[in-house]
C-alpha cells in the first residue's frame, strides 16, 4: 500500500487483549446458537460469488470468524436472517480491504465504485450482468435484505449504506494528507466508516418491525446510536491499533489522540479506552430516560416493545463487538502479518481500477514523531 504515514519509529503497543481491559462493558456478549450452520452458509456463499477464489483464500478468511460478530450482533436471530447478517458482514470486510491498496489513496476512483454500488439500491434492484464479483454479490445481499420490507425503512438502509460506502473518500483524503484530522473531523467521519448503522437498521429486521422515523430519528434514540457508534470505534481502533501502524493507516482514533494531544502511544490507548467508558455511561443515562420519553409521546404498547428490543441490539452490538475483536485472528499476529511490507489479503484487489497507476506511489515518510495540535473543545474525542 502507499502509505501515508510510516509508523515504523512508534513504539509496539500492548497486546490488544490488555488493552482493552480498561473498556467496561457492562452487557452480556451472547453468541447465536447458529452461529457454526452461518459460517458454513457464507463461505459457499462467498466462493459462488467469487469474493474468494480457492483453498489459499478460504483459509485466509476462515479465521477471521466473521459470522461470529453477527452471532453476536444477533444473538436471537433464526438461522436465516443470521445467515444474510453473516453474508453482509462478509462483504463489509472484504469491501474495506479493498483500500489497504493502492486505491485507498484515490477518492475520485472510490467515488467511481460507491457509485456503481449505489445505483442497484434503486426500486427496480438492476445489477448489469458484466458486474464485478464486489457489486453483483453487494445486489444479492441488497435484494435479499429489502424484500419485503417496509419502504422507509429501505430508505434509511440504502441512506446508511451509502453513508458508510462514500466515507471512504474521506479517508482515503486523510492517508494523502500532510497531517492528522482534527479529532471532531475524524470522529464524524468514522462515524460512518465504521458501518455501526447499517447493522443497527438488520437489528429491526431481524426483530420483524421498522420503527416510525419520528421516533427513530428523535432522541433519546439518536444519540444512543451515535453513542453505539463510538464505543465500537474506540475498541476497534484499540485492537487494531497494532494491525494499523503495520499498514501505515492514520485512520485510528488512537493515533490522532496521540497527535492532538502530544501523548506517548500508551497514553493515548488510555484515553481511547476511557472515551469509551464515557459514552457507555452516557448510553446507560439515556437508555433510564427514554421510557418517560416514550410515555410522553404516548407511544403505544407494541413499539415501546419494538423499541426496546432496539435498544437491547445496541448492547448486543457494543458488548459483541469486544468479544469478538479479541478472539478474531483480524488482529493478532496473523493479521498483522497480512498487510506487513505492503502484502494485501488475498481478496485485497476486487475493486480494480482501470485508471490506476502502473506501480503504486512510493510510501510517504512520516516526520519523527506525530503533529501536535490543539486541545479540542469540549464534545470533540
Amino acid at each position: 500500500m502507499a502509505n501515508a504515514m510510516d509508523f515504523g519509529h512508534l513504539p509496539s503497543p500492548a497486546d490488544p487483549t490488555r488493552r482493552t481491559t480498561a473498556v467496561r462493558i457492562p452487557f452480556p456478549a451472547l453468541l447465536n446458537p447458529h452461529a457454526e450452520r452461518a459460517r458454513r452458509h457464507t463461505l459457499q456463499w462467498l466462493l459462488t460469488t467469487g469474493l474468494l477464489d480457492g483453498e489459499d483464500a478460504t483459509a485466509e478468511y476462515d479465521p477471521l470468524r466473521l459470522e461470529r460478530l453477527m452471532a453476536y450482533f444477533y444473538p436471537t436471530a433464526n438461522a436465516a436472517d443470521l445467515e444474510l447478517a453473516a453474508d453482509f458482514n462478509a462483504w463489509f470486510f472484504i469491501f474495506d480491504d479493498q483500500f489497504d491498496g493502492g486505491l485507498g489513496m484515490r477518492p475520485r476512483a472510490i467515488e467511481r465504485l460507491v457509485d456503481s454500488l449505489g445505483r442497484i439500491m434503486t426500486p427496480d434492484d438492476t445489477v448489469p450482468v458484466s458486474s464485478p464479483p464486489l457489486v453483483r454479490s453487494f445486489g444479492d445481499i441488497w435484494r435479499r435484505s429489502t424484500a419485503g420490507r417496509a419502504p422507509h425503512w429501505r430508505r434509511r438502509f440504502r441512506t446508511h449504506w451509502l453513508a458508510y460506502m462514500a466515507a471512504h473518500q474521506g479517508e482515503a483524503r486523510n492517508r494523502n494528507a500532510d497531517g492528522l484530522p482534527t479529532p471532531e473531523a475524524f470522529l464524524e467521519l468514522r462515524r460512518h466508516s465504521i458501518g455501526v448503522q447499517p447493522c443497527l437498521d438488520f437489528t429491526e429486521r431481524c426483530g420483524g418491525y421498522a420503527l416510525p422515523d419520528e421516533l427513530h430519528g428523535a432522541e433519546p434514540l439518536r444519540e444512543m446510536r451515535e453513542v453505539t457508534a463510538d464505543v465500537v470505534i474506540f475498541v476497534n481502533d484499540i485492537v487494531s491499533l497494532t494491525k494499523e501502524i503495520a499498514a501505515g493507516d492514520v485512520n485510528n482514533s488512537v493515533l490522532v489522540l496521540r497527535g492532538h494531544k502530544g501523548c506517548s502511544l500508551d497514553e493515548a490507548v488510555d484515553l481511547t479506552a476511557a472515551l469509551a467508558n464515557r459514552r457507555i455511561a452516557r448510553f446507560g443515562e439515556l437508555a433510564a430516560s427514554l421510557p418517560a420519553a416514550l410515555h410522553a409521546r404516548g407511544v403505544p404498547a407494541e413499539v415501546r416493545g419494538h423499541i426496546d428490543h432496539y435498544v437491547e441490539g445496541m448492547r448486543h452490538v457494543m458488548a459483541g463487538n469486544l468479544a469478538w475483536s479479541l478472539a478474531t485472528s483480524r488482529y493478532d499476529e496473523r493479521g498483522i502479518a497480512a498487510v506487513s511490507g505492503g502484502r494485501r489479503r488475498p481478496w485485497g484487489a476486487l475493486a480494480s481500477d482501470p485508471d490506476a497507476p502502473a506501480t503504486p506511489p512510493p510510501p510517504r515518510t512520516a516526520p519523527t514523531d506525530l503533529p501536535s495540535q490543539r486541545t479540542a473543545p469540549h464534545g470533540g474525542l
